[in-house]
């Protein structure tokens, strides 16, 4: 009789738990394990099951990377003091293993990776090569091509801030053209833990479909948030709580439509340096809701008293060390 109870369940869509065993007979798993099905489901104890109606096929990932200027806008040194090029080579080391991680698990979603580098030396651009070849990801390189944008966005003061516009810019253009469902775009100055991409594909999908809307999303916990009286909403994702926030720097995950939706926004972002920087990204987020990870996915590595920089109760040596190549 329990075998046709558990039979006659699953063919009606319920999943069962056992609290006596500490399991669930349905899914066939411990109730310690993870009991989302991508795609499919979210189930979080206690809270239950939400059905996912945002379903994702395919994720592109928009990696921009500058491998000269040491911190762009200041005159000031990142934690550790590396040359920049030691930075570019972890971040995108530690994003291809959060890729490989995350494939494992979604091995039915598509994972396409566009590095958009900006004039890079050889030697730089060799490296980074080699460190894509080992990977056996779907990864190709864009060079930026400054001359497309001269006449796009306005003279600035130095060429280290036109780059970064410029190079911003050439992003926003590759997710609207080549996107399909998620795009994630990731600037080089970013460690990130190895279940980041599955957290945020999963923890995507069950607040959309809670909420009937696409989000955006940032992978780290910026000490900025902290600083003044803000109020928040928490959320439970897949397994971690989120915040929502309303302003974010220029690594965050969408989706297409969002993209489209707000494209004059992301364009004129791009046309001129504003203040704060961000300043058009930060208006979409009056209307829509954008929300970041407790504990933090993801790593700013920028001077240790930036507000923008170092998320709390992070390990940043051990991060940074398993990073080395």
């Amino acid at each position: 009789m329990k075998k046709l109870f558990i039979k006659f369940a699953k063919l009606l869509g319920y999943e069962i738990i056992d609290q006596n065993n500490f399991i669930s007979p349905t899914l066939g798993k411990d109730l310690n394990e993870d009991l989302s099905i991508i795609n499919d489901k979210s189930i979080v104890l206690p809270l239950g099951e939400v059905k996912i109606t945002k379903k994702i096929n395919s994720i592109l990932i928009i990696f921009r990377t500058n491998t000269d200027v040491e911190i762009w806008d200041q005159n000031k040194k990142r934690l550790f003091e590396r040359p920049k090029i030691e930075y570019s080579l972890r971040a995108l080391n530690s994003l291809m293993k959060s890729i490989i991680f995350s494939k494992t698990k979604y091995q039915n979603i598509k994972f396409k990776t566009l590095v958009v580098d900006d004039k890079s030396k050889n030697e730089n651009l060799d490296k980074i090569k080699k460190l894509i070849d080992k990977s056996n990801l779907d990864i190709d390189i864009i060079s930026l091509d400054h001359e497309k944008y001269k006449n796009i966005i306005k003279q600035q003061k130095n060429e280290q801030t036109f780059s970064n516009l410029a190079s911003l810019l050439k992003s926003f253009e590759l997710g609207k053209d080549n996107g399909e469902d998620l795009i994630f775009f990731v600037e080089d100055d970013y460690l990130h833990f190895e279940p980041m991409m599955e957290e945020m594909i999963a923890s995507y999908q069950r607040i959309a479909s809670q909420i009937n809307k696409d989000i955006f999303m940032c992978p780290a916990d910026y000490p900025y948030l902290y600083m003044n009286n803000e109020k928040t909403n928490i959320l439970i994702g897949n397994k971690r709580h989120w915040r929502t926030i309303n302003r974010s720097l220029c690594t965050f995950m969408t989706t297409k439509s969002l993209l489209e939706k707000y494209w004059n926004n992301f364009y004129n972002n791009c046309l001129d340096r504003h203040e704060p920087f961000e300043k058009y990204l930060n208006e979409i987020y009056t209307k829509e809701l954008c929300i970041s990870p407790l504990k933090s996915l993801s790593l700013h590595i920028t001077n240790v008293n930036s507000s923008y920089g170092l998320s709390p109760f992070i390990d940043y040596k051990k991060l940074w060390d398993e990073n080395k190549l």
